[in-house]
């Protein structure tokens, strides 16, 4: 299953695009703020399966998410690409770049996205807590699910307004349909992938803001590469994004 191309903008000849996969409820249109400060690459913007376009189509599984990205990227033309993912994003690119290993692959940027759960007790919390907002999802009215949603401890540096404003952003999505995706991706289901990723031997980067201490922590816990976006929680590209296209520019400059 192809993924949806959200936007397609062509680069200087000869350098790896950039593809750009946002997070549970977002689109591609969540990169928005921060692409004008990556004029010379190419850049491929796509939405995630279960959202945008894509959203009667949610995924089964990890693979099947995977393989969608190979065959969209395939039908592109794109050979030769670097991925950058936010959250549930980021982890998809964790998986792609570990499990899939594609030859095409030139580096890995990942901001605010968890690596993976070492112990069966922690997945079994987390499956049971995953299902039961995709129940939620599923079953109650989308804004009441969304309103507690970004109400969880990691969004917690968002003020009230910032909150309603996310409410209303996210309220275009199909209930169903992030519960399927919530559910074929959650955390539970995710390997470890905390023993590959240090020791990738390709170029790899781990952002966060300087104020998601959750996501911070596991990158120091890992001993991850951590690039840290100055006044910033959990979504640091939509918080500042002119800090994280400087932190993010910083780690592409050796690639070309």
């Amino acid at each position: 299953m192809k993924w949806w191309v959200n936007r397609l903008r062509p680069g200087e000849a000869g350098r790896p695009w950039l593809v750009w996969l946002h997070g549970l409820l977002g689109s591609g249109d969540d990169w928005a703020p921060v692409l004008p400060y990556f004029d010379a690459w190419p850049l491929a913007v796509l939405d995630l399966p279960g959202h945008g376009a894509f959203c009667s189509m949610p995924p089964e599984s990890f693979d099947s998410v995977s393989l969608g990205l190979t065959q969209t990227l395939a039908s592109l033309g794109i050979e030769h690409y670097i991925l950058i993912g936010y959250s549930l994003g980021g982890r998809i690119a964790f998986y792609h770049a570990c499990r899939d290993r594609p030859a095409g692959l030139r580096g890995l940027f990942v901001e605010g996205a968890h690596p993976g759960l070492d112990n069966q007790a922690d997945r079994d919390d987390r499956l049971r807590h995953d299902r039961a907002w995709a129940q939620r999802f599923a079953q109650q009215p989308l804004w009441q699910v969304l309103d507690d949603w970004y109400r969880q401890p990691v969004f917690g540096d968002l003020s009230d307004p910032q909150r309603r404003e996310l409410v209303a952003l996210r309220g275009h999505n199909q209930g169903t349909a992030i519960a399927a995706m919530l559910d074929a991706t959650s955390l539970a289901r995710q390997p470890d992938f905390l023993p590959s990723l240090q020791g990738l031997t390709l170029p790899f980067g781990y952002l966060c803001g300087e104020r998601d201490g959750k996501f911070s922590a596991l990158a120091r816990q890992g001993a991850l590469p951590c690039s840290l976006v100055p006044g910033a929680g959990h979504n640091a590209h939509r918080a500042e994004p002119a800090a994280f296209a400087a932190e993010l520019l910083s780690l592409l400059a050796p690639l070309y």
